[in-house]
């Protein structure tokens, strides 16, 4: 009767280790020995068993001596001794007496299907065979019905409950049925932001994919913070909340807006080439982002940048969530390269995307490239140049994982960035050429284009976080002209160099970055850029790893986030000198 009714307890309770009563027999400890040996006594047929188990003999005191014993009762049970115990313990000097009681060890002679579905089965892994002729564990038997449990409370079952039914036992030998009580299913009610964002509910519903009427998911719930983190305009206070009345579950959200839209400027000194007074050539970028439009998650963001002389970037972005009222989003894109003299490349982006619950974006698209020759040059200047007139259509996917803690200033978590894309590449005659000039291209190949970005930040203490980060990309085309190149260098890739100051049809850079908090927004930094990249070229090929050092301040002002970074590169073009030292400074005003 004893041993039925620990057992019965631990089921009930299920607890994953069976303590039984200890008769403990304590004498007055005497002061704190220097150190204290344990010194077990148990019968013939015990010492058996405890010689398969390692436990210290002497401990520096006799805390940790007792501690050591429950320690050696816990694995004792864990592996099936429900029964051990250590029936009593008392100090003498400087050991520590204890009699321990192992007993035999539970076996499962069976465990039934009591009334599990086909889903809870596949999805906690049960079956009856490894339940058959078994050692009894209570840990194992606790994280089956966690896995039980877990099932429910994700498909509309959080009040639901695990038993063993109809339990017998002889011989130290268990039987029984596994039975799970659902309860009522809970669907979702509705979605409730607390705090003061101006965010609608309506578009959180979707973006979070909490519909009304479908069956509450527990995972979902804890999912949605991270989901929110990954949004610039919002911040949560607090874990969501969840309040169930009768069948319906209604979702509590604490918000407040950030200051996301962005309206900012940043000047760049760097050394004119094509100047020999030492003169500055100054560059120039301003970006203008609206987000959150009228509290729907809408975004429009447009920056224009001056990367050297003659030479402007214009790009466009445009998202639209919950395209039609479903949880897909549309984006467009728009971005126009014209390099000095030599050419102008116009590339438009549609783009489709929908977020998975936990961390992900998964993203299909559509690009057209259309590139064209600038200059009047001849046919030699052109091959020399390796330059092409040339129209690219490419279909591909991307997938976002993001689970940073802080859209601006994360110190931990991981993004990962992945993208393939392929298509053709049409080459268009030049009016100004020679019909001989197309003579050896070929007029029609085909493209693929790679590219990968993995950011990882470790948090060093309390004000301190690494980064280290890969950013890589990859064309693939067995006829590329320089207007197809990827553009490398600057304070957005390769720190220390002018903007766009490589070519490169392949390319890899890491980053290794320290950066030390003075206050929730603001930071000092030390970072290290190291490349590589190549140029296929059918006139040239060039293979290089160049790399950049330097350091930086950002901090908040009244007027918004300033920044500045110093930093220094070398490479086969440009010596390691303060000569080639470059400057950033800027100030990005949120409102």
């Amino acid at each position: 009767m004893y041993k039925i009714a620990a057992l019965v307890l631990c089921l009930l309770l299920w607890l994953p280790l069976v303590q039984a009563q200890e008769k403990a027999q304590v004498q007055t400890a005497p002061p704190v020995q220097a150190k204290v040996a344990v010194r077990v006594y148990t019968s013939k047929t015990d010492k058996q068993v405890l010689r398969q188990y390692n436990y210290h003999s002497v401990l520096p005191d006799s805390t940790e001596a007792r501690e050591e014993v429950k320690a050696l009762v816990y694995k004792l049970q864990q592996n099936a001794f429900l029964l051990a115990s250590a029936d009593s313990m008392y100090l003498r000097r400087d050991t520590l007496h204890v009699k321990l009681h192992i007993g035999q060890q539970f076996e499962w002679a069976q465990l039934r299907n009591g009334n599990l579905s086909e889903g809870v089965l596949i999805e906690s892994g049960f079956r009856e065979k490894f339940y058959h002729n078994t050692p009894f564990k209570p840990a194992e038997y606790v994280r089956l019905q966690e896995r039980i449990l877990n099932y429910a409370e994700n498909n509309g079952y959080p009040f639901a409950s695990v038993w063993l039914d109809s339990i017998q036992i002889k011989d130290n030998k268990i039987e029984a049925a596994l039975m799970v009580e659902k309860a009522f299913v809970v669907t979702y009610d509705s979605l409730e932001i607390m705090g003061g964002s101006k965010t609608k509910a309506k578009f959180l519903m979707r973006y979070l994919q909490l519909f009304p009427g479908r069956p509450y998911n527990h995972e979902q719930v804890l999912a949605s913070q991270q989901m929110l983190t990954t949004l610039p305009y919002i911040k949560v206070t607090r874990p969501p909340q969840v309040r169930f009345a009768r069948d319906k579950a209604r979702v509590y959200y604490f918000l407040e807006d950030r200051q996301a839209n962005q309206l900012d400027g940043i000047i760049g000194f760097l050394p004119d080439p094509s100047r020999s007074d030492n003169k500055l050539l100054i560059t120039g970028e301003a970006n203008l982002n609206i987000r959150n439009i009228s509290g729907t998650g809408k975004s429009l963001g447009i920056q224009w940048r001056r990367v050297n002389k003659g030479s402007v970037i214009l790009n466009g972005t445009y998202q639209h969530p919950n395209l039609f009222g479903t949880p897909f989003e549309l984006g467009g894109n728009f971005s126009l390269l014209k390099q000095d003299s030599s050419f102008i490349t116009v590339q438009p982006r549609l783009q489709f995307s929908y977020n998975t619950l936990r961390y992900g974006k998964f993203s299909v698209f559509s690009e057209w490239r259309n590139s064209r020759v600038l200059s009047a040059a001849n046919a030699q200047s052109l091959q020399n140049l390796g330059l092409a007139d040339a129209r690219t259509t490419t279909y591909g996917f991307s997938y976002l994982w993001n689970n940073l803690d802080d859209f601006y200033f994360p110190r931990r978590g991981r993004r990962v960035e992945l993208q393939l894309a392929a298509g053709t590449k049409k080459l268009l005659r030049n009016p100004n050429l020679d019909k001989s000039f197309y003579d050896t291209l070929q007029m029609n190949t085909t493209q693929l284009s790679l590219a990968a970005r993995l950011e990882n930040f470790f948090r060093l203490g309390k004000n301190s976080a690494l980064l280290a980060r890969l950013s890589a990309e990859a064309l693939l085309n067995d006829q590329i002209f320089l207007n197809d190149m990827y553009r490398l260098g600057g304070l957005a890739s390769l720190r220390g160099f002018d903007e766009y100051f490589f070519y490169a049809s392949s390319y890899a850079v890491g980053t290794l970055e320290y950066r030390l908090f003075t206050a929730e927004d603001s930071y000092v930094l030390l970072f290290y850029d190291q490349g590589y990249y190549r140029s296929d070229l059918e006139t040239l090929f060039v293979q290089e790893m160049p790399f950049g050092v330097g350091g930086g301040i950002s901090f908040s002002t009244g007027a918004g986030i300033f920044q500045l970074v110093y930093s220094l590169g070398k490479s086969e073009q440009q010596p390691l000198s303060f000569k080639y030292s470059k400057i950033h400074f800027g100030i990005t005003s949120k409102f």
